[in-house]
């Protein structure tokens, strides 16, 4: 069957320590890829007698709070660190600079169903499949975090997706804002011909303080001056450099051929990271949450890219 026949609602995961390292430009939210992943390993764990697909995730944010600190409000944050316990010999242990952070997500997952007897075992076995599936979440990790409380797991009807509006609410869920980065490039380049899309990624994290002469009245006072705040991003929504997958820079080398691969038994390929523009929007001002699922494409021609179809 090609069409999606169900939907699977996880409300509300509580998750503590996950990565907010998402890339080496960026960090606060987790990337992409720590969902997916663990959207691939549950798949990967199905115990049942049935052949189900979990054809991308759409990911609503709550809460999330990056672990970091500054002394006081005109110093830049850095990550808390945590103490690792000293060594056999009494040293201390090294720190290794890491950055955390606790978040509340809400995941819908798409499921695509082998055959209509897939179909009909998930609906006599609704209760036993989604409990399975909040018992097996909490044991595995998300992200690199761990998983402390999951609120509900529903199983949804394709036809009634949109009716997870209101069930999202109140959560802000991550979209692919890549034409505003092809309009934000576009407007530098009226200005200086040589600006790229990496000069537009970074121009959205910049705030630009414009001084404005005004006239005061009475003929003998000079113009007072006010400071004006302008950014690429007014008017554009809320927009947040994301990872979007990862770009080759190496031949694809045979398993055992790469030094120090975490997973040597499997074909290994050396990588840079991906980088586009996302947004958080509220779930009311999408059209379809059909369009807000993000999949990852086939790897074809080393570009491991993580799409949505697009709002």
């Amino acid at each position: 069957m090609s069409d999606v026949d169900f939907y699977l609602h996880i409300s509300q995961i509580k998750v503590q320590g996950a990565n907010a390292i998402s890339g080496p430009l960026s960090y606060g939210f987790p990337a992409l890829t720590g969902f997916l992943g663990a959207v691939h390993a549950l798949e990967r764990k199905i115990r049942f007698p049935v052949s189900l697909m979990f054809d991308g995730v759409l990911i609503a944010s709550h809460e999330c709070r990056v672990r970091r600190y500054r002394p006081h409000a005109f110093s830049d944050y850095t990550f808390n660190q945590s103490r690792n316990p000293i060594r056999k010999n009494g040293e201390t242990a090294a720190i290794v600079e890491e950055g955390k952070v606790d978040m509340t997500i809400s995941l819908v997952l798409p499921i695509r169903c082998a055959d209509y007897d897939d179909e009909d075992w998930l609906n006599d076995n609704e209760q036993a499949f989604c409990h399975w599936v909040s018992q097996t979440l909490q044991q595995q990790r998300m992200a690199s975090g761990s998983v402390f409380g999951i609120k509900s797991v529903e199983l949804v009807p394709a036809e009634n997706l949109d009716q997870l509006k209101a069930r999202l609410a109140p959560a802000f869920i991550l979209v692919e804002a890549r034409q505003e980065l092809i309009e934000i490039t576009r407007q530098l380049q009226q200005q200086s011909p040589d600006a790229t899309a990496l000069d537009a990624l970074l121009e959205t994290a910049i705030l630009h303080h414009i001084p404005e002469q005004r006239p005061t009245r009475g003929e003998d006072k000079e113009p007072t001056v006010h400071w004006k705040t302008a950014s690429v991003k007014h008017g554009r929504g809320w927009l947040v450099p994301i990872s979007v997958g990862y770009q080759s820079i190496s031949p694809l080398f045979e398993p055992e051929a790469m030094q120090h691969s975490r997973a040597p038994y499997y074909p290994s390929q050396y990588v840079e990271t991906l980088y586009s523009l996302g947004r958080w929007v509220f779930p009311y001002s999408l059209n379809s949450l059909d369009n807000a699922f993000w999949r990852m494409n086939s790897g074809e021609n080393g570009l491991y890219l993580i799409e949505q179809n697009g709002n």
